[in-house]
């Protein structure tokens, strides 16, 4: 089972030299990826791992990027790509890139050779100019109260971590070249979960089911028996407008999301019920291609949102001592249970789908039946 990581955003600006290393960095990186690609295609090798890619073409690739450590990190981008088409049964050829500009060290190492993280939170980035001359340069990120935090222990314990640079903007003003963006720091899930759990134990003895979408999270809590015993919604409905930015959007759900698992955790919740994301996943593809659009951008706030807001309730969930269980969310909307639910308790649809989710995951996950509602 693959690890899991929590990746910390760290904003920061660059101007005139440290800028234009950048981005020949970053554009030296994006040309591997592209040139990676095309070699691929044209050779047709037998890819049986990401090892066996990196033997293949690493002497090859550093010929145009200089970095064994920016180059492996390249060859793991398109190594993850290919997985993903073959999941997905895509043609490799038909993969396309969007204007990204980024590089990243893919091995997990303390300290990050390539990005390094220094005792007074600032990081010297290993920079490749288009000549091929290496240099390190300073960078001091803004960083939040909690993630100062972060990354003390981080220092502290030694913990090795994956390092990206993402360049989100750049332009000049007065003939100076400037430089916008974000460094990545992407540390073990447990490791998180070890040093800043906000609470150790749970001895709750309900149960909640969660109904997401685009603008809200409706739960549902019960009891033992399957009897309604309290619900809440949870707004983040600015953050499904498709003029938010991204990283407000996603702070504005990050709020509500610990919000309602803080509520959950003081009005005895033990286990949440939520909508198979992969099952999900399905679901909103279908809907997409039916057409169902209730507003311009409906594709929009189906394809961003719903999936990956249930994915981060149930990273978040362990912060509070709360189990996460999955249900099928297929008639937990319309169905003539949901709709029976609907009249015997006066709920609107959003808070009937969360308590159906609740007794359906009851079904599915406990020994003790649940009473007649």
């Amino acid at each position: 089972m693959n690890e899991t990581y929590l990746t910390l955003r760290l904003p920061f600006n660059a101007c005139d030299a440290e800028a234009r290393m950048l981005l020949s960095t970053a554009r030296l990186f994006r040309h591997v990826v592209l040139h990676l690609h095309s070699l691929i295609l044209g050779e047709n090798p037998r890819i049986t791992s990401l090892i066996a890619l990196k033997k293949m073409y690493r002497r090859r690739l550093q010929e145009i990027l200089p970095n064994r450590r920016y180059v492996d990190g390249a060859i793991t981008l398109v190594y993850s790509i290919y997985e993903s088409a073959q999941a997905l049964g895509v043609p490799f050829n038909d993969i396309e890139f969007k204007n990204w500009l980024l590089f990243q060290q893919a091995e997990k190492e303390y300290p990050c050779r390539n990005v390094t993280l220094q005792r007074d939170y600032s990081f010297r980035i290993t920079t490749i100019s288009y000549q091929g001359e290496s240099r390190r340069i300073p960078l001091k990120p803004t960083i939040s109260r909690s993630y100062r935090r972060v990354l003390g222990k981080i220092i502290e314990e030694r913990q090795p971590y994956v390092a990206r640079v993402v360049l989100r903007g750049y332009g000049e003003r007065g003939n100076v070249l400037w430089v916008h963006g974000e460094i990545h720091l992407s540390i073990p899930y447990k490791f998180y979960l070890e040093h800043f759990k906000r609470y150790r134990g749970n001895h709750g003895a309900l149960y909640g089911g969660v109904d997401v979408n685009v603008d809200r999270a409706n739960l549902a809590v019960v009891d033992r028996y399957g009897r309604l015993r309290d619900v809440r919604t949870f707004w983040f409905e600015e953050a499904s407008w498709k003029g938010c930015p991204r990283q407000r959007a996603w702070s504005i759900i990050g709020m509500a999301i610990h919000d309602m698992l803080r509520y959950a955790y003081h009005h005895g919740v033990k286990v949440l019920f939520l909508e198979n994301p992969e099952t999900l996943g399905y679901l909103k593809t279908l809907w997409v291609r039916k057409g169902e659009r209730r507003s311009n951008n409906y594709n929009y706030r189906v394809q961003v949102f719903r999936n990956r807001v249930v994915e981060r309730i149930a990273l978040k969930a362990s912060l509070y001592s709360i189990g996460v269980k999955y249900v099928d969310p297929r008639g937990t909307t319309r169905s003539e249970e949901h709709d029976e639910l609907m009249r015997r308790h006066g709920l609107d649809r959003h808070t009937a789908s969360a308590y159906l989710i609740a007794l359906r995951g009851m079904e599915r996950y406990t020994t003790i039946q649940k009473a007649t509602v």
